[in-house]
């Protein structure tokens, strides 16, 4: 299961290292998004965490 997780983790370092060199403006778009959408779940998290608490 070890080498699987390797192989694995290989493979999708190299197909991230091929999106950037490929694309790179599109590449930069996607993790600007995904950190904008990660940004966005943690305020609502604790706007969440606000409203049952009350405050």
């Amino acid at each position: 299961m070890q080498r699987v997780k390797k192989i694995l983790l290989w493979v999708l370092v190299a197909f991230a290292a091929y999106a950037i060199f490929t694309s790179p403006d599109q590449a930069a778009d996607i993790v600007k998004t995904s950190g904008s959408m990660l940004g966005d779940g943690a305020k609502n998290i604790g706007n969440f965490f606000d409203a049952l608490l009350g405050r």
